[in-house]
């Protein structure tokens, strides 16, 4: 049993990880919008907020591993809806987030310059990231049956 609260507590600490990174590096790019900076997006993938993404990071190879163990340690079946549906919409946010990675990563080689179009798409997988992996976090700890 204090195998499976250790896990909550990981489980945990992981969540705040993701959700710090991201409050960190929306409000370095929000805060450089505002003063008219056009690259700020593509500044956020150097120190300091690297360490962000680096935090993000391993929260998303956390989840996964600590996740199954919690399952297995409480005996649940893999097939429930909840965890499913979880797992689906963790998988596309994932997907999501190492899509605005390469697309963050592209703008910070092109020093900072992007268009509009370039702005919006980062924005909307941004937007689609957090929105997706809220919702399987949703699942997760409400666990409806």
């Amino acid at each position: 049993m204090q195998s499976l609260m250790v896990l909550k507590v990981l489980h945990g600490l992981a969540t705040v990880l993701l959700i710090g990174g991201a409050a960190g590096v929306i409000y370095r790019w929000w805060r450089g919008w505002r003063a008219g900076d056009k690259g700020a997006l593509g500044q956020s993938l150097q120190r300091p907020w690297l360490l962000a993404w680096l935090a993000m990071a391993v929260s998303l190879v956390i989840f996964p591993i600590s996740g199954w163990w919690m399952v297995h340690d409480t005996g649940w079946s893999l097939g429930q809806t909840w965890l499913l549906s979880g797992s689906v919409l963790y998988t596309v946010g994932l997907a999501c987030w190492l899509v605005l990675l390469g697309r963050i990563n592209r703008l910070r080689v092109a020093g900072g310059a992007q268009t509009e179009g370039q702005r919006r798409v980062v924005l909307g997988l941004g937007m689609a990231g957090v929105v997706i992996i809220a919702a399987a976090l949703t699942f997760m700890i409400t666990k409806p049956m």
